[in-house]
């Protein structure tokens, strides 16, 4: 009897425990769920409502805002206020439809689109005079990247001269085409001058080559950037052989002649100059073929 006493016991404590243990985690104050943060960006952005070409002035008709949903982008606009509140601001970069404005692309406040706003930092802009051959037939667009080539002719000093062309320059920006900087053109103008994006020592060199030869550009592919290694040219290279310039006609040669003039029967040889039959015509003893011939007086 007693030893079933003691199981009861036993089996109440273990009871009694676990209820103690689970009212204390009833009575303890639950965790409060935090709400998330929120995510840092603009709600709305700022796009072109048309096609913006450069030069444009923006307002309020030609930009729209669209909901951004994505993070902020710092380098765009959020909202028409922060975009025309500080000023008139100016396209430098065509803009299609809804696509976003991004600061680059256009002035700063009170702005307006001019060739030296297009230029990077520590940049300047220099124009090289081409034609429709050397501006490689009109092909050559803003934004396109060409290299400069320097053609001239040298004297050495036994009188003989070489023509050789170097690569001056590689990899420069073309900012404008004769006052055009748009580079959506349509079709290819042939152009009087091209606006190049060079290093001040680079805009150096062109200057000083304009004036001791002639400059041409040649086209590179778009997106590369891998030095040509070119090397200088001469026209020794091309394979063309010279052709003799042609000299003064020789003259006849002057000689003298053995004339036999017989006289009865007796003969007698005289010693005369021989001469070509333009200085003897009209002369007599000129058979006109440049022979003399001997007649007894």
């Amino acid at each position: 009897m007693r030893r079933g006493n003691m199981i009861v016991l036993l089996i109440a404590i273990v009871v009694g425990g676990i209820s103690a243990f689970m009212a204390r985690g009833l009575l303890q104050p639950q965790p409060v769920a935090q709400p998330a943060p929120p995510v840092e960006g603009p709600t709305t952005i700022v796009v072109a409502a048309v096609p913006l070409k450069f030069g444009t002035v923006l307002t309020k008709d030609n930009t729209v805002e669209l909901p951004w949903p994505g993070p902020k982008l710092r380098a765009a606009f959020a909202t028409k206020e922060e975009l025309l509140n500080e000023g008139r601001r100016v396209v430098l970069t065509p803009l299609e439809r809804h696509e976003p404005i991004f600061r680059p692309k256009v002035t700063g406040s009170g702005g307006r689109a001019t060739l030296s706003s297009l230029l990077e930092e520590g940049k300047r802009a220099v124009t090289v005079r081409v034609d429709d051959v050397l501006g490689v037939a009109g092909f050559v667009l803003p934004t396109d990247h060409v290299d400069v080539v320097l053609i001239r002719t040298e004297t050495r000093s036994n009188g003989a001269t070489e023509t050789y062309s170097d690569v001056l320059i590689e990899h420069v920006k073309v900012l404008a085409v004769d006052q055009l900087s748009n580079e959506q053109s349509e079709r290819p103008t042939v152009a009087k001058a091209v606006t190049l994006e060079v290093t001040p020592e680079q805009a150096q060199k062109i200057t000083l080559a304009a004036n001791i030869g002639k400059l041409s550009l040649i086209l590179r592919q778009a997106g590369e950037t891998n030095p040509s290694m070119a090397r200088r040219i001469s026209d020794k290279e091309l394979g063309l052989q010279e052709i003799p310039k042609e000299g003064p006609v020789a003259a006849a040669p002057v000689g003298t002649a053995t004339v036999e003039i017989v006289r009865g029967n007796e003969g007698h040889k005289y010693e005369v100059k021989r001469v070509t039959s333009a200085q003897s015509a009209g002369v007599n003893g000129d058979d006109g073929l440049g022979h003399v011939v001997g007649r007894a007086k």
